[in-house]
């Protein structure tokens, strides 16, 4: 059975009112767009190698750099030419869609995170779009900050930040800012725990936490508080009548406790008896 014969117009083609790709050269696997190259339609393009050509382009503006910046299957050779291209690279809407896109090359969007402000490092951290390596880069970038920013921004941070960046300020020698960390919806057991045995704590952590109406009665944290030299010394009894005996003894043999405190911690056990 003999085929018909095809038409040249039979086929995928892209429609007639569709103007055509500009035509470009290629010199060592770089595409080079044509002078007369209409920007602003390319970057809708859906060819790897001609977004990737817009990307590096120097005529690119903010907002076309935007707009390409949302495509969610862009290449990630367009993303290194985006990165790369001068002032565009360091313009702070880029940088931030640069860094919370997924296929963003990490040697790219890491080192773009240092030139982010304390509130854009802040966003990246909870957006869950953005990759978790970088969520995690963005904290460590925010916390090594936390020290040089002012009162307000902290006390700020600490009530909407990400758990692990609340989790630094509870740490914070102002006694709001501390009260904010622990009122953060991101907060965990795990992160005041950890604050709790910090050599770096403050001494306004344990008598607010001893007395906190969500954190004051978890296990964990009773424990914490036993063995936290700055818990109030009535709270401190009264944890070592509620704990198992075990975790008493334990908290004495390990714990950054004063002679009062171990004292105090010895007589509650010789009155419980060794029970358990």
């Amino acid at each position: 059975m003999s085929a018909e014969p095809s038409s040249e117009h039979e086929g995928p083609q892209e429609a007639p009112e569709q103007p055509e790709p500009p035509r470009v050269r290629s010199e060592s696997k770089k595409i080079t767009l044509p002078a007369d190259a209409d920007l602003e339609r390319l970057v809708h393009d859906s060819s790897p190698e001609i977004l990737t050509a817009v990307a590096g382009d120097p005529r690119l503006t903010e907002d076309l750099a935007l707009a390409l910046l949302n495509h969610r299957d862009l290449p990630r050779e367009a993303l290194e030419a985006l990165g790369k291209n001068g002032q565009l690279s360091r313009l702070r809407k880029v940088r931030m869609a640069m860094v919370m896109h997924p296929r963003t090359p990490r040697h790219v969007s890491v080192p773009t995170i240092r030139h982010l402000h304390t509130f854009e490092l802040m966003q990246v951290a909870l957006l869950p779009v953005v990759p978790p390596d970088v969520k995690r880069a963005a904290e460590e970038v925010l916390i090594s900050k936390l020290a040089n920013i002012s009162s307000g921004e902290r006390s700020t941070l600490a009530l909407r930040s990400s758990g692990r960046v609340a989790a630094a300020l509870l740490l914070d020698k102002e006694e709001r800012i501390m009260k904010a960390a622990l009122a953060n919806p991101q907060m965990t057991e795990f992160f005041i725990v950890k604050a709790l045995k910090s050599e770096h704590g403050t001494e306004l952590l344990a008598p607010v936490v001893s007395r906190h109406q969500k954190w004051a009665y978890r296990n964990d944290v009773k424990a914490a508080l036993l063995g936290n030299k700055n818990t109030p010394p009535a709270r401190m009894i009264q944890l070592a009548g509620e704990l198992p005996v075990n975790l008493v003894k334990e908290v004495l043999r390990n714990g950054r406790l004063n002679s009062q405190a171990r004292n105090s911690l010895l007589a509650v056990l010789e009155k419980r008896g060794g029970k358990s």
